[in-house]
């Protein structure tokens, strides 16, 4: 079995950065629509911490987890 590490300060980081951009902007990155970020999983993400937290995020919502994002809101 394989165990999961979470970095706490990155999922508090996540949870509080906001999509700069495009139809969601202002929008924190946890909140967008999950076909809107599996789009950006077939298209690219973006360059740098954005497209990294977009990867995330991707990650998070197509596993069924937003839960761990409950306690950090």
């Amino acid at each position: 079995m394989h165990e999961v590490e979470y970095d706490h300060a990155l999922l508090l980081e996540l949870v509080a950065m906001k999509m700069p951009f495009g139809k969601y902007a202002g929008r924190r990155l946890i909140d967008l629509p999950e076909p809107y970020v599996v789009w950006f999983a077939r298209k690219g993400f973006p360059e740098g911490k954005l497209g990294q937290m977009l990867a995330i995020v991707h990650e998070i919502k197509i596993n069924g987890l937003e839960y761990l994002f409950a306690p950090l809101v």
